[in-house]
């Protein structure tokens, strides 16, 4: 099998800018070495078990991201490779306990749901109230009027979709008038549910989410604290993954796009910051091309199709009244029940500790190089997640790629010729403070840097490798992917990886830690991946859990990784930071940003 993978090697279809040699000609007895032990060998299935399964998800000042950095510490120490934390400041820290949500009456039901990340919890003492639906308010003064109304209430702060079906569904199965009327009904919903704006089309400050002046953000925002001051007793939310609806009214421009806009609440939604368009991931996910039928032609269409029972889950600013989250389903049966007047009563037994202010670290794990020690090849992926789920593809994924693929080059590559480093980061959800933390507390790792491979957009195996930004990348990347065995390369295969070079600076960060050491001018690499529905299922929701791990994609990539930096580690010469000619930011490097070095205050 190894032999045949090794003579097998071709031009892969999108890498058209040279023939490459056979890499019969060019054996690597490492590079063959490696493929053994990450493909015959691998580690990664019983890793994914003990992290997803045992430790769970890793919110930034949570407990659980510390018991997770003990863990992979003590997992490079067995492998011998050196690894340690380095503090960078505080978050906010929180404690996710037990959460249970009924609906008692008209009816007993128990709710799918749980709390948002930073909830204040009940404390102990169950809370029972009526729930109700947000008004839609002309303005700020007329929701002011309104708050005393909401004393003693539940406030369900969400639309309620008027299908739980993916568009996938309605597409496949629905008349032309049935889903032209369920995308005129969740069009209808969202422009109702939009954030006002004035007559230049920008956000009204004194209106914004439901005219109530505030923000919904990415769970509960401002609105949240100006309600939980009016004495309301608690708030409900749901961001369900629906997406690939028609907008008839995108034209004339009203209301929101997609799973976005309007219908995700705030000035955030699923164009706001940390979200991602139609249900997409900003870090490449993309929509579920499984189901190619819910991608609309023309100008009104929308990606995606939507999961069944995803909802993304994220934060609340709450300091005293809890907030959760609800799927679909249920938070459409409860908001029914109030727009009906049946008065529903929801009962919240829900345990969360705020903790205060708690270090913050990134876990980096260390392989001194001998021959070019201040030299570094780096491996990047984040380590924090949302903890509604097991934050298993989310990033966790890319975790185990770098940590595998560190063994792997520990057993075959133990002295390698540069320093090799990985850098697991915290609070990437947040803003990409760690990684960011990192660029300005190593500045010998910024000039010595020779390439940083960074992955961070689900379970897919790698299927492209990209940069920017410097002219010199490109004959480096070119020299490395020629050395890779006919697996990754051969455009027959299944598992071929492209690659392009993008000569035109990077400008400010994007969504992921890669972007923040291209954004500084050094040589980042991308690793964008097959999205196996990561944007409409597991981005960011309650089903990011081990069962959707494809491990034989993980072992591809963990492989691939291990070889890529073993390649770059060797390369004779070093990448040299010459500039593309394309127009950089007039303020760079200014512009690629500071890392807050404390929770940012809400107010």
């Amino acid at each position: 099998m190894t032999s045949q993978i090794f003579r097998r090697f071709s031009v892969a279809g999108a890498f058209a800018l040279c023939a490459v040699a056979p890499l019969s000609a060019q054996s690597d007895p490492n590079i063959e070495r490696i493929w053994r032990l990450g493909m015959d060998s691998s580690h990664v299935q019983q890793l994914s078990q003990a992290l997803f399964d045992s430790i769970g998800p890793r919110l930034t000042g949570s407990p659980s991201i510390l018991a997770a950095s003990n863990w992979a510490i003590n997992q490079y120490k067995s492998w011998g490779i050196d690894a340690r934390r380095e503090n960078y400041g505080t978050w906010r820290g929180w404690r996710r306990g037990v959460s249970h949500i009924d609906l008692v009456s008209p009816r007993v039901r128990s709710l799918a749901g749980t709390m948002l990340a930073w909830s204040p919890g009940t404390k102990g003492v169950p809370v029972k109230a009526e729930a109700i639906v947000l008004p839609r308010f002309k303005d700020s003064t007329e929701f002011a009027k309104w708050l005393p109304k909401a004393k003693g209430k539940i406030v369900l702060l969400s639309p309620a979709w008027p299908t739980c079906r993916p568009s996938e569904d309605w597409n496949r199965y629905g008349t032309p008038a049935s889903i032209a009327r369920i995308d005129t009904a969740i069009a209808q919903m969202q422009r109702d549910w939009a954030v006002m704006t004035d007559s230049a089309g920008k956000p009204d400050s004194t209106k914004l989410y439901r005219g109530t002046g505030y923000s919904l953000a990415l769970g509960t925002g401002t609105l949240g604290m100006r309600l939980e001051k009016a004495g309301i007793v608690g708030m409900i939310s749901s961001r369900p993954k629906q997406s690939g609806f028609a907008n008839p009214f995108a034209t004339a421009g009203a209301g929101g796009r997609g799973a976005g806009g309007g219908g995700r609440g705030g000035a955030g939604g699923a164009g706001g910051a940390g979200a991602a368009p139609g249900g997409a991931s900003a870090r490449g996910g993309g929509p579920a091309a499984s189901v190619a039928a819910a991608a609309r032609s023309g100008a009104n269409a929308l990606p995606g199709a939507g999961g069944w029972g995803s909802i993304e889950i994220f934060e609340t600013y709450n300091k005293i009244v809890p907030a959760v989250t609800l799927e679909c389903e249920d938070y459409g049966l409860v908001y029914r029940l109030a727009d009906n007047n049946q008065k529903p009563m929801v009962r919240l037994d829900v345990d969360g500790e705020l903790l205060g202010e708690k270090p913050v670290f990134n876990t980096i794990a260390t392989i001194r190089g001998t021959e070019k020690p201040n030299e570094y090849v780096m491996l990047s992926a984040h380590f924090d997640s949302w903890d509604g789920s097991s934050g298993a593809t989310d990033n966790g994924t890319g975790t185990m790629m770098a940590m595998e693929a560190m063994r792997i080059l520990k057993a075959v590559y133990p002295h390698p010729k540069r320093t090799i480093l990985v850098g697991h980061w915290a609070s990437e959800e947040q803003g990409l403070n760690g990684s960011t933390a990192f660029t300005e507390d190593h500045p010998e790792v910024m000039k010595g840097l020779q390439a940083l491979f960074n992955q961070d957009n689900g379970t897919g195996r790698v299927q492209s490798l990209s940069s920017s930004g410097l002219t010199d990348i490109g004959r480096h990347l070119k020299s490395w992917y020629s050395k890779l065995p006919g697996f990754y390369t051969d455009s027959m295969s299944a598992n071929v990886v492209s690659w392009s070079f993008n000569d035109v600076p990077t400008g400010n960060p994007g969504g992921t830690d890669g972007a923040v050491f291209a954004c500084f001018g050094t040589p980042s690499f991308g690793m964008g991946a097959v999205n196996w529905n990561y944007g409409s299922y597991t981005w960011h929701t309650n089903r990011d859990t081990y069962d959707k791990i494809v491990f034989d994609d993980l072992k591809h990539n963990a492989t691939l990784a291990a070889m890529m930096v073993y390649l770059a580690s060797e390369d004779p010469d070093f990448i040299s930071r010459d500039r593309s000619p394309g127009t950089w930011p007039a303020t760079w490097p200014a512009n690629c940003g500071k890392v807050p070095r404390t929770t940012k205050p809400r107010l």
